[in-house]
């Protein structure tokens, strides 16, 4: 944590891996101070973290979660904290301008990285080793991921937990916080067109829990006819608020419900094809591994192996 960062972007670690709901691991949220002295946010709300750099030596993931000003270098001492958490292990995550500081460590170098769209051009200028993406959520390198700006930090965050821990924990988590489960990282920072009058808008938070409802049988044509749409009408104002086709909205669902059913259950895949609303196994492999990255069976199995050996020696210690 520094000294004039944003209120919002500082807490968001806090808000998804300190409350502990029923359904998500018991996470040890450790707030580090990165720099000596008196901090206030810079909306000036004062704030004393109580642990110094030396606790990023025990911590599984490190979160930086903001930095005050992108024209200034960060403290060294915190930088070198960083690298060695990294080195031994850590994953690194930055939120927004927390990108400022990461890139400043290096390890940013070489890799592709996401940016708050208001601060990638100077992120880009500051850092030119560093191929800035501004129009995603997040970006996950594996040991480090990077984040855009406010909400996207939760779904960044969310992300961490879906992957070491799975989709039952993260969606425990993201009920806890009233918040989508799951938005893909590489979906849109913003939706470029106006916002449509009150009077044209979709109840979709509405069609979204039909959708979910109805997840074995559901369609983008039974979701139009559901909205009263024709299926052109209710695609492109769907798009336009929620920044998502769709037809890609709902195979992320059934995906997030196949990573459920995989985690909770010894379902076949075909089994759990036919359940998420993918007719076969074979219609559910590519579509699960272009979006979790492996197989269904691979995902079934390395989960059974996370929980028999989580993330850097079972310390499930953050530390931001």
């Amino acid at each position: 944590m520094f000294n004039g960062a944003s209120m919002f972007e500082t807490s968001v670690p806090m808000s998804v891996f300190g409350m502990n709901p029923v359904g998500a691991p018991a996470f040890t949220v450790l707030p580090v101070a990165g720099e000596p002295g008196p901090m206030a946010t810079s909306d000036g709300v004062g704030f004393d973290p109580p642990h110094g750099l030396h606790a990023l030596d025990r911590a599984g993931i490190v979160v930086v979660p903001s930095w005050r000003n992108p024209h200034e270098e960060p403290p060294q001492p915190s930088l070198t904290a960083v690298r060695r958490a990294h080195d031994d292990g850590a994953l690194i995550v930055s939120l927004c301008m927390g990108a400022f500081v990461v890139a400043a460590t290096g390890l940013l170098d070489g890799r592709r990285a996401a940016a708050h769209w208001f601060h990638a051009s100077t992120l880009a200028s500051r850092y030119p080793n560093v191929r800035v993406d501004p129009s995603v959520l997040y970006i996950d390198g594996g040991d480090v991921i990077t984040s855009a700006g406010t909400a996207a930090g939760l779904d960044a965050c969310l992300h961490v937990v879906r992957r070491y821990w799975g989709a039952s924990a993260a969606t425990a988590i993201a009920r806890h916080l009233v918040l989508s489960p799951a938005r893909s990282g590489s979906q849109a920072q913003f939706v470029d067109r106006p916002v449509p009058a009150r009077s044209g808008e979709l109840n979709l938070g509405k069609i979204m829990e039909f959708a979910v409802m109805h997840l074995q049988h559901v369609d983008v044509d039974a979701l139009a006819a559901e909205a009263g749409l024709s299926r052109r009408t209710f695609d492109r104002r769907f798009r336009v608020q929620a920044g998502v086709s769709p037809l890609q909205w709902l195979l992320q669902q059934r995906i997030l419900r196949a990573q459920n059913l995989l985690e909770r259950t010894d379902l076949t895949v075909d089994a759990i094809a036919r359940q998420v609303g993918l007719a076969t196994a074979v219609s559910l492999r590519p579509a699960f591994r272009r979006i979790v990255g492996v197989s269904p069976q691979a995902y079934r199995q390395a989960f059974q192996m996370i929980h028999e050996q989580p993330l850097r020696d079972k310390r499930r210690g953050v530390n931001n």
